[in-house]
């Protein structure tokens, strides 16, 4: 499971792609999706990478931990 901050941006491609050339990734946990970014890079990397995203962080604690909607995080994007 590769953990990637959302206020990574186009950054989060190269990190993946590295990541994924060293070790198997079974996903994305997506960190930090509570703030300001909107996490649209991992439509990228999936796309690129076949990566899907599994988790994200929508704050500090454990409890703000939540199993990745696509249908929910498309909605964000244009909210």
């Amino acid at each position: 499971l590769l953990v990637l901050d959302a206020t990574t941006g186009q950054n989060a491609i190269i990190q993946a792609k590295m990541f994924s050339e060293t070790v198997q990734v079974s996903g994305i946990f997506l960190a930090k999706l509570d703030g300001t970014a909107r996490g649209g890079i991992v439509i990228a990397i999936k796309d690129m990478l076949d990566i899907p995203v599994k988790f994200v962080g929508l704050g500090e604690k454990p409890e703000d931990i939540a199993e990745f909607d696509p249908d929910e995080f498309v909605e964000a994007l244009f909210a």
